[in-house]
This record gives C-alpha cells, structure tokens and sequence, in this order.
C-alpha cells in the first residue's frame, strides 16, 4: 500500500460535543459527531535554501516577548483600534439556554431552507439505553411527516442555526447560517439585456438529457490524487513527466454552433448513436460599429453620387444651351441673306 494514499478504512466516529435533543417536553441524551472529513492535502512550509521547518510563535508587541498559552485572553478590537478584554467568565455569565441542548423550534419543509444557508453536517447518536426509544421516535416521526427540523444549538463559543433530517437510520444535523449572514446576489447577474430564442433552449435541454445522471459516488478529486503520486515519486526520487495542459476553450462567437458540438460530444461520450441536429444556425449580426461605417460609406456613396449628378446635369444644360446658341445664329444668317437686297449690275 503506498503511504501517500488515503487511508478508506472505517475509524470509529468520536464525539466532539455531549447534550441532549429538546423535542417539547421530550429530552434525548445525544452525541455529536463530524460527518464530515477534509481528504485534501496539506503542506508545511519550509526555508528553501535548507528546507527547516518554518515556526510561528505569538509574541507580545508592547515587549517583543515570546508569551505561552496560558498568557493569552481574548479582547475586542474597537473601531478606533482599542482592545476592550472579555474574559471567558464573562462569556460564561451571558444567557444561552441552548449550551447544551439541541432546541427543535419549528418542523418545515425541506424546501423552505435555503442550500446557501447549509453548513457543516453533524451525526446525532443516541446517548445510551435509555434515549433509543426516544430518539427512534423522533427519526421516525421526522420520515412521516417528510418534514425537517430547525433548532438552536450552541458550539464553539456561539450559539448557531440548525436543521435536523433523517438518513437511512440516523438523524443528521447541519450547521445553518443565520438568514442576515446571506448575502443578497446585487449586481451579480449580468445587466445586458439578452434574448434567448426558442431554438437555442431546445439544444440546452437536449444537452441536459445528453449528460444525464451521475453517481455521485463515481466522481472523485483528480487534482488530489495527482498530488499525491507527485508525493510518493518524488519521496522515491522519481521524476514524473509533465502533463500536458488541458485546451482551453476559446471565445463562443456561435452559441447554436457551441450547444451543438457540447450535445454531439456528450453523446459520442456516453457512446451513444450521434444524429444531426435539426436546430438552424443562423449568421451572427455584425457589429454596431460595422453597421455604422456602413451607414457611413452608404451616405459618403450617396452625397458623392450628387455632385457626379449635378455635373452631368450642368454638362447638358451647357451643351443644350450651345446647341441653341448654334442653332439661332444659323437662323440669323438665313434671315439675313434672305433680307439683304440684291444689287445692282453696271451696265
């Protein structure tokens, strides 16, 4: 077995919290435990030129001196940047009937919670003999009614937001954020004011039918798991060969064309029979600028034509005026020689 990968055998879940469940009037000794787990990996850091470990100590910045654990309190920094001390007997005096209790307030819909307010998840366990029959009552009462339940909770020095839901056998519990800590999405979606046609949600909906499901189980980190052979070559002395970059996409000028060739690759993927796609493609509209040096180089046509028109014009008018100056001196002379009289011959 290599030492870098990932240990998958089953550890015993440890609780990290002791209380009981408040159903009403019903109390139900629990423990909580991390449903959870990072499989990241982590790195320290380290001096580069003698690769020591790099160490971090807390020191006080009045004297400059190394201080222990025990030296050390909390305080509140204030807007003007001075410390205001808050003790742990403090925090301790202060009202939270949820210290050590679940408190179920309320039993909604799941769909009435919102996924950005979902948190960590917790296991609940039943706290001996006698909390399994109320905690078997609960879980079940919870998969009648397909309802979950929103409680209270105090953990880690504040009092927190939860839902209680049921999976396969046991009651899990995740963290909920207060609603005040989401975040309105303003300004987020885009201001362009976009038309989406028929054709192009046909071929959107034909690429959703083409992924498909997935099992979930199936989907891993690839990332992880190259990190880890990186380690374990290099703690052999191997050197592994660079990969090579994935293509990246390239700017999507067609969107009809891009969802036909995402819905022709996802078939082809799946090893399914790739048909053509009846969808017309339609030519993109230029640009506003091109438009406008067209309506340019149209109105430069345009006013060139007029002058060419009006010289063509005044060419004729010109000629038309010699041609009649012509033709009334040529009158004139007829009229002339047919006035004159005839003189006389000497005898």
């Amino acid at each position: 077995m290599n030492p870098y990968e990932s240990d998958e055998r089953d550890e015993t879940l440890r609780s990290i919290w002791n209380g009981a469940i408040s159903f009403g009037l019903v109390s139900i000794p629990i423990k909580l435990v991390n449903a959870t787990e990072s499989r990241s990996v982590s790195f320290r850091q380290i001096h580069t030129q003698d690769g020591g470990r790099i160490r971090y100590r807390k020191v006080c910045e009045l004297d400059d001196q190394e201080v222990s654990q025990a030296e050390i309190g909390k305080a509140y920094e204030d807007a003007d940047g001075t410390m205001i001390p808050i003790t742990d007997e403090d925090l301790a005096s202060l009202p939270l009937p949820t210290t050590k209790t679940i408190d179920i307030v309320a039993f909604v819909p799941a769909s009435e919670i919102d996924p950005l307010q979902i948190e960590g998840a917790y296991y609940l366990a039943a706290n001996g003999v006698p909390a399994a029959k109320p905690y078997t009552l609960l879980r079940e009462a919870l998969k009648r009614s397909k309802k979950v339940g929103v409680a209270k909770f105090a953990l880690r020095g504040r009092e927190r937001l939860g839902m209680l839901r049921v999976v396969d056998d046991v009651i899990a519990m995740h963290g909920l954020l207060w609603p005040d800590e989401v975040r309105r999405p303003e300004g987020v979606a885009p201001d362009a004011d976009v038309t989406i046609r028929d054709a192009e949600l046909d071929l959107a909906d034909a690429l959703m039918d083409t992924l498909g499901d997935v099992d979930l189980d199936s989907l891993h980190d690839d990332y992880r798991q190259a990190v880890e052979e990186l380690i374990a070559a290099k703690a052999e002395g191997v050197e592994l060969e660079p990969q090579p970059a994935p293509a990246g996409g390239g700017k999507v000028i067609d969107l009809m064309a891009a969802l036909e060739s995402s819905v022709r690759a996802a078939k082809e993927a799946r090893g399914d029979e790739v048909a053509e796609v009846s969808a017309p493609v339609t030519e993109l509209k230029p640009r506003k600028k091109a438009a406008a040096k067209k309506t340019a180089s149209k109105g430069t046509a345009k006013t060139a034509a007029k002058p060419a028109a009006k010289k063509a014009a005044a060419k004729k008018t010109a000629a038309a005026k010699s041609s009649k100056a012509a033709s009334s001196k040529s009158a004139a002379k007829k009229t002339t020689a047919k006035k004159a009289p005839a003189r006389k011959r000497a005898s």
